[in-house]
């Protein structure tokens, strides 16, 4: 899956939302903290686990007691949970935030970010009290994934805040890690974040492991995330997926956690042109993490005779 980006009308409209959380918190210093942000807008949150019955029959009781009926048959929500396998979801007749407890700690602080765009950003508003027979086109669903995450991500970096420390760091993993630490977030976020922010053609590779691939590992697709940013989204958009991976099994080392290797790699442009750029690849038990920031552009040696 790619990263999309948004129109500047939509972007500038979600990121003046953002800018009124952070105000009416007074623009804190990183990292943020969710529970105030919960405050602000009087959100509530709560935790599910698909795999206990009656966890799951409590909390779909509960949210149906004392307020307005979630859908017309309340255990559709826990079928969609488990059919979905969905980690969180956002109920806006009860402005209740659920989460699920099985997800990983590091985790849940993006998830929860990404579902309080979802109760602020008024049009998502609207979608989420549509009529519950009607599915959301694939389209506009993920427009407003993309959405959601880009709000989270102004949201939990700060905005510029966020931006100007990047700018002033170096561009490799031990940067992203530092910057990861000082915003409380995590190491995946912080890169996506990186590589969005940069103004030179970069790219973030989130995958298996090229040697130790897990169990629902696809060939056919082997990156979870390729995140671009636009100036590699304009001028590198023929790059495929599995050349990519293949390229990651060439330099990455044999050992399943923390550095995995780095390399000089030759990428295509729009043109058939080459250029260099410095690959960095990380693991952090959860994924793989590779950081791909331009170098220059290829030097082709020419025979000559005399």
């Amino acid at each position: 899956m790619r990263n999309r980006y948004l129109s500047e009308k939509v972007a500038a409209d979600i990121d003046g939302t953002v800018a009124k959380i952070l105000k009416d918190l007074g623009n804190p210093e990183p990292p943020l903290r969710l529970e105030l942000v919960r405050e602000v807008l009087k959100l509530d949150r709560a935790y599910y686990t698909v795999s206990d019955e009656s966890t799951m029959r409590e909390l779909v009781h509960r949210l149906t007691l004392a307020g307005k009926q979630i859908v017309k048959r309340p255990m559709l929500l826990w079928d969609a949970i488990k059919a979905f396998d969905l980690k969180a979801l956002y109920v806006p007749d009860r402005k209740r935030i659920l989460l699920s407890s099985e997800l990983p700690t590091a985790k849940q602080r993006w998830n929860e970010a990404h579902e309080t765009l979802h109760s602020v950003i008024p049009w998502h508003e609207y979608l989420m009290h549509g009529d519950n027979e009607q599915s959301v086109s694939p389209a506009c669903h993920a427009q407003v994934e993309s959405e959601a995450n880009f709000g989270a991500g102004r949201l939990l970096f700060m905005q510029d805040r966020f931006v100007e420390e990047m700018r002033s760091s170096p561009l490799n993993i031990k940067s992203v890690q530092k910057l990861s630490k000082a915003f409380g977030n995590t190491i995946t976020s912080t890169l996506w974040r990186t590589v969005e922010h940069m103004d030179v053609p970069a790219l973030a590779i989130i995958s298996d492991h090229p040697h130790y691939p897990g169990e629902a590992f696809n060939p056919a697709e082997p990156l979870k995330y390729l995140i671009r940013s636009r100036a590699f989204a304009k001028c590198f958009g023929e790059v495929t997926d599995t050349a990519l991976f293949t390229v990651l099994g060439q330099y990455c080392k044999y050992v399943k956690r923390g550095p995995l290797g780095e390399s000089e790699v030759s990428v295509s442009d729009a043109n058939g042109e080459k250029h260099v750029f410095h690959f960095e690849t990380f693991n952090n038990t959860y994924d793989t993490l590779t950081l791909g920031t331009y170098r220059a552009k290829k030097l082709v040696a020419v025979a000559m005779s005399l």
